[in-house]
C-alpha cells in the first residue's frame, strides 16, 4: 500500500452504522439492487432463446452453437467480474457502478440487433461483462452503505431479486416468443431489449446515489467521505430522526492509500485469512453448481422425461423463480436475529435434504411434471437464500480495500465451475430421457455438495450479524493505536469459527 496522506481519525464507519433505515437506503435498494434483477432476466432470456435461435427463420444456429451463446455470456460475466472488480476498489463503486450499467446497457440492446452467430456472441459476451462488473461493484456498495443491522436481510434479499428478473422474462416471453402474436426473427430481438429499457430507469436513480464513504474515507477523501454522511444525517435530522451521539472509542485511526498490489491480496487472503477464503470459496461454488446444474437442465427434464411441449415449458418456470424469489424474501431477517452461521448452515443443509428425497422419487417414477415442480420449489425456497448468503458473507468478510476484488474472485471461480461444468454434465446425465439413473446420480452430487457447504458453513462460519464491517474484518489502512488490542490480535490469530484475524498493521 502506497500511504498518500498522513494518518487521520474519523467516525464515518460507526455513523453509517448508527442510522435507522430511511429513504435514502430505499434509494439504494431500488437503484443498486436492480443488477441481479437484470442478470435474472438475461439469463431466463437466453436459456429460452436458444431453440428460437435455431430455426432458419432466425440466425439459423446449430445446437452446440445455440449453447455456446449462454456459454460467452457467463465468461463474460467471469472477465467483467475480474476487471472492473479491481477497478471497483481502485476507482471507486460508484464510477464502476455507473461504467458496468452502461456497458450493459449498449450491447445487451445491440445484441437484439446481431445478423450472425459471431456477431450475437460478441455483443453478449460484452454484455455479460457489465453484468459480472455489477456483482463487484454493487455488492461492494450495498454493503457499505447499509447499516449493520440491517446488511444481512438487505443483501439476501437484494441478492434473491434475480429471480424476479427470472419471472419476469419467463411472463414477456410466453408472449414475445409465441409465433401467433409476434413473427419469430421479431420476437427473440424484442426480449433482448426488456432488460436495456429496465436499466435506462435504473441509470437515473442511481445518479443520486452517493460514493461509498467507507471507500472514500480509506482512499484519502476524508472531506468527501464526511460530507456525504453529513448530508444523509441533515436529511434525517429535518424528518425529526434522533441520532445518537458517537463514542471517542467509536473513531477509527486510518492511513489512507492508492491501492493493494496482487501480492497483497494474496497475502491478505491466503495468510491472514485462510480459514475466510475456504468458507466463500465453497460456499461459493457448491450453490452455484446445484443452481446452474438444476436452472440449465430443467427445461430438458420437462421435455424428454414429461414430454411438456417447448411452448408451454415457460409457465413451469414461473412458480420455480417465484419460490426462489420467497425464500429470500422470508427468510432473510433472521440472518440478522438468528445469526449468519445457523441460517447459512440450516438453509444449505435443509435444501440439499429435500434435494435428495425429491431425487429419489424421480428416479422411481413417483412424480410428474407438476409435482416435480412443486418440489423444485420447495428446495429452492431454501437454497435462493443459501445463494444469496455466498454473496453475503464474501461481500463482509475481508477487509474494505479488497472487497470488490474478493467478490469478483470468488465469483469468477463459482461461474466458471457451477456454470461450465453444471450445464455440461447435466445435459448429459439426461440423455435422450429413458434413464433417470443417471440423472439422479447427479441430484445426489448437488445434494452433497451443498450439505458440505452446510457443514463448512457450521464449523468456519463467521459471527457477522449487526456487526460493523470493520469489527469483521478491519481495514488494511487502520492503524491500531492500543496496545492491549494489538497484543490481542497477535496472541489470538484466529477467532471465533475459525477466521484468521487481520495482524496489527
Amino acid at each position: 500500500m502506497t500511504a498518500t496522506e498522513p494518518t487521520y481519525r474519523s467516525a464515518v464507519p460507526a455513523r453509517l452504522d448508527r442510522l435507522p433505515w430511511s429513504r435514502f437506503h430505499w434509494l439504494v435498494v431500488a437503484a443498486l439492487g436492480t443488477a441481479w434483477i437484470l442478470d435474472g432476466l438475461e439469463i431466463q432470456m437466453a436459456a429460452t432463446i436458444a431453440k428460437v435461435l435455431t430455426n432458419e427463420g432466425t440466425l439459423h444456429l446449430t445446437s452446440g452453437q445455440a449453447g455456446a451463446t449462454a456459454s460467452f455470456y457467463l465468461a463474460g460475466e467471469v472477465v467483467g467480474a475480474l476487471v472492473f472488480g479491481r477497478l471497483a476498489d481502485r476507482w471507486g463503486r460508484r464510477k464502476l457502478f455507473m461504467i458496468t450499467l452502461g456497458i450493459y446497457l449498449v450491447f445487451s440492446g445491440l445484441s437484439g440487433f446481431a445478423f450472425s452467430y459471431w456477431s450475437f456472441i460478441v455483443l453478449r459476451f460484452i454484455a455479460g461483462t457489465g453484468i459480472g462488473g455489477e456483482y463487484a461493484a454493487v455488492n461492494s456498495a450495498i454493503d457499505e452503505l447499509i447499516p449493520a443491522s440491517h446488511r444481512g436481510r438487505t443483501d439476501i434479499v437484494v441478492n434473491g431479486t434475480y429471480w424476479a428478473g427470472a419471472f419476469i422474462g419467463a411472463s414477456a416471453q410466453l408472449l414475445l416468443l409465441n409465433p401467433n402474436v409476434l413473427p419469430e426473427n421479431l420476437g427473440w430481438r424484442i426480449s433482448l431489449l426488456a432488460g436495456p429499457v429496465i436499466g435506462v430507469a435504473v441509470w437515473r436513480l442511481r445518479r443520486h446515489i452517493p460514493e461509498s464513504p467507507r471507500w472514500q474515507l480509506t482512499h484519502g477523501h476524508r472531506e468527501e467521505a464526511e460530507r456525504t454522511v453529513d448530508e444523509i444525517e441533515r436529511d434525517l435530522e429535518r424528518r425529526g430522526v434522533q441520532l445518537e451521539p458517537i463514542g471517542e472509542d467509536q473513531y477509527m485511526e486510518v492511513r489512507p492509500f492508492k491501492q493493494v498490489s496482487y501480492r497483497q491480496i494474496a497475502t491478505t487472503m491466503l495468510r491472514e485469512y485462510p480459514a475466510r477464503s475456504v468458507l466463500g470459496f465453497t460456499l461459493m461454488v457448491t450453490q452455484a453448481f446445484l443452481y446452474n446444474a438444476i436452472f440449465f437442465s430443467y427445461a430438458l427434464v420437462l421435455g424428454k422425461f414429461f414430454h411438456i411441449a417447448d411452448q408451454s415449458i415457460p409457465l413451469f418456470f414461473l412458480p420455480f423463480a417465484l419460490g426462489n424469489l420467497l425464500g429470500p424474501i422470508v427468510l432473510g431477517r433472521m440472518f440478522d436475529t438468528l445469526g449468519r452461521r445457523k441460517m447459512i448452515a440450516g438453509t444449505y443443509l435443509i435444501s440439499a435434504t429435500i434435494l435428495a428425497v425429491s431425487g429419489y422419487l424421480f428416479w422411481i417414477g413417483a412424480l410428474n411434471a407438476i409435482t416435480q415442480t412443486i418440489l423444485w420449489c420447495i428446495v429452492f425456497f431454501f437454497a435462493s437464500a443459501a445463494a444469496s448468503s455466498g454473496y453475503l458473507t464474501v461481500s463482509e468478510i475481508f477487509p474494505l480495500e479488497l472487497r470488490g476484488q474478493a467478490i469478483s474472485f470468488f465469483f469468477a471461480i463459482s461461474q466458471l465451475t457451477g456454470g461450465v461444468i453444471a450445464p455440461w454434465l447435466f445435459g448429459r446425465l439426461v440423455g435422450d430421457g429413458t434413464k433417470p439413473t443417471p440423472l439422479f446420480i447427479g441430484y445426489l452430487v448437488g445434494a452433497g455438495l451443498m450439505a458440505l457447504g452446510g457443514l463448512v458453513a457450521a464449523f468456519l462460519g463467521v459471527d457477522a450479524e449487526r456487526r460493523s464491517l470493520e469489527d469483521i474484518a478491519s481495514p488494511l489502512t487502520a492503524v491500531r493505536v492500543r496496545a492491549a488490542e494489538a497484543a490481542e490480535k497477535v496472541r489470538d490469530r484466529f477467532g471465533p469459527g475459525g477466521e484468521a484475524l487481520a495482524p496489527p498493521v
